[in-house]
């Protein structure tokens, strides 16, 4: 059996994150311009891009970077989101 380290715990959490956040969009439980949808896929993007940092790999990296910053461009679209 595969030992796992920090770098796996912290891939594995952004992904499942990010899948929770589709499947729950998916089945209209959450929409895509929600607040929890969109915080999801930050956290979720942003361990996943975390975890591929830690290992070097560039091509993960570049997509989960795309993806949280897409993901705080829409919260930050948001009429109703002030900081």
């Amino acid at each position: 059996m595969a030992s796992f380290n920090l770098n796996d715990w912290i891939g594995f959490t952004g992904v499942f994150i990010l899948l929770i956040a589709y499947l729950l969009q998916l089945r209209n439980t959450i929409g895509k311009d929600s607040l929890l949808y969109l915080w999801m896929n930050i956290i979720g993007a942003g361990l996943s891009c975390l975890a591929s940092i830690l290992i070097h790999y560039v091509p993960f990296i570049i997509l989960e970077a795309t993806w949280m910053l897409v993901s705080v461009a829409a919260l930050f679209r948001k009429k109703n989101y002030s900081i």
